[in-house]
């Protein structure tokens, strides 16, 4: 299946569970592809057929926007590796959630979570450890005995009750003997940044400026803006570059900036004016220059 086909079924799943949709992103390179929002939470994703082809700076450019902007990355996608992605089970890149849009459409619409990760080896579940320690117990079965019965080592069973998980076929065993879920779901939402923050990191001649005026600035590779800036409670999504690249962005990026609830801004190099797109506040390199304070620039924004 092609992305953009793809990526209209996760839209139209985000649409059925409640979720206002951002445009989608059409612009290259990407690092993702949507971002959706409803009142409990904001979601980024990226769609693509094969969840390999997801590379650690586009993960990057994920784990920045979502730690900054209190959302949660995901990635969708039909394949990983030589095998498509099972449904009911999410998948790791780069400590980012993959799973198919079949599940993704399970688990918000349905709120019907997933309970299997894959890992190298097979797939694998996690186990309530106070739960299956309690049915032991009340069934008389020593850690050996159990151990036993299911094939693996009495350590293993130790393990499993202090909340390590387990291969999904020794989770079918236990809840085939015991007749009841042992099993805990997945939380696809509880995303906790994984990389180092690249603040202030110097890329382009636009972060100078902004670091003048007291903003934070957080410079991005593969998204359609070049940095997150942020000055006290406001987040800015930030393009530059000459009027001819940013220009056609500017409507994306004000798109974008609504679905968040953030601030738009793009600056432009060969440009002298100040005009708004949307959101988009369009501000040429020169103005920016005068600019005193994050304070300033964030009634020009506004204005």
């Amino acid at each position: 299946m092609q992305d953009s086909r793809l990526a209209q079924m996760v839209s139209s799943v985000l649409i059925i569970a409640g979720y206002e949709v951002s445009e989608l992103c059409s612009v290259r390179p990407r690092s993702f592809d949507l971002v959706a929002a409803r009142e409990d939470r904001r979601l980024i994703i990226k769609v693509v057929t094969h969840i390999d082809s997801v590379n650690e700076e586009m993960a990057r450019d994920l784990d920045q926007i979502a730690a900054h902007l209190a959302m949660n990355p995901l990635i969708v996608g039909e394949h990983s590796r030589d095998s498509g992605l099972q449904r009911g089970a999410v998948y790791l890149r780069y400590g980012i959630y993959a799973l198919s849009v079949a599940t993704l459409y399970d688990c918000l619409v349905e709120h019907s979570p997933p309970l299997i990760y894959a890992s190298p080896g097979g797939l694998y579940v996690n186990i309530d450890g106070n739960a299956l320690r309690e049915l032991r117990e009340r069934h008389q079965l020593s850690l050996g005995d159990l151990a036993h019965i299911l094939g693996v080592s009495r350590r293993a069973i130790s393990k499993y009750e202090s909340g390590m998980g387990t291969t999904l076929d020794v989770a079918i065993k236990l809840e085939e003997m015991f007749e009841t879920s042992v099993t805990v779901p997945i939380d696809l939402f509880s995303y906790q940044s994984r990389f180092v923050q690249r603040l202030g990191e110097i890329t382009s001649p636009l972060v100078p400026d902004l670091l003048r005026i007291g903003m934070e600035c957080h410079t991005l590779h593969r998204a359609p803006f070049e940095a997150l800036t942020i000055f006290q409670e406001y987040r800015i999504l930030t393009g530059y570059g000459t009027a001819q690249r940013v220009v056609k962005r500017a409507s994306l990026i004000s798109n974008l900036s609504q679905v968040t609830k953030t601030r738009a801004m793009c600056v432009i190099t060969d440009y002298n004016k100040q005009k708004k797109i949307g959101n988009t506040l369009i501000i040429g390199e020169k103005r920016l220059h005068s600019v005193e304070d994050g304070f300033e620039l964030i009634e020009l924004i506004n204005g």
